[in-house]
């Protein structure tokens, strides 16, 4: 019974909010959707889907998360706040990356052709193809045999 409400009081301990002016953009990758909220007074906190990004993304997913603000120099000077929905995990991260990078820009102009030759300011629109008719895939089609 005491391990239930230890866990409750742990997750609630993980939730993070932010408070104060933000500027808010959208990201989109495959199905994934995030709304990134850039907090201009912070100290590099990542809050995604009101938790630590470390502990709703892997090692691997956060690092993407980070690059526009890595590049950038912004790491520490910000909190944001990415709400994401739709797709993996790792669609969702390289959305969130899409809506770092777009607010970023509006925070500072100056930044736009550093972060456009990166591309991560161009919406990547690549998806599964869908499956037809009659094909066991997106193109896949059964064997063929003359007899």
């Amino acid at each position: 019974m005491q391990k239930a409400q230890k866990t409750k009081d742990e997750k609630k301990a993980e939730i993070i909010k932010f408070k104060g002016k933000y500027i808010s953009a959208t990201g989109r990758r495959k199905t994934s959707v995030s709304r990134v909220r850039l907090y201009k007074k912070g100290d590099g906190k990542i809050a995604v889907n009101e938790k630590k990004a470390n502990i709703f993304f892997i090692e691997d997913c956060v690092l993407i998360v980070k690059q526009p603000l890595r590049l950038t120099g912004h790491l520490k000077d910000v909190n944001i706040s990415i709400v994401t929905r739709g797709g993996g995990k790792k669609g969702q991260a390289e959305a969130a990356r899409h809506g770092i990078a777009r607010a970023l820009i509006s925070l500072d102009e100056n930044l736009k052709p550093a972060l456009k030759a990166k591309g991560w300011l161009t919406r990547d629109a690549r998806r599964k193809e869908r499956k037809k008719p009659g094909l066991k895939k997106a193109r896949k089609a059964p064997q063929w045999s003359k007899r």
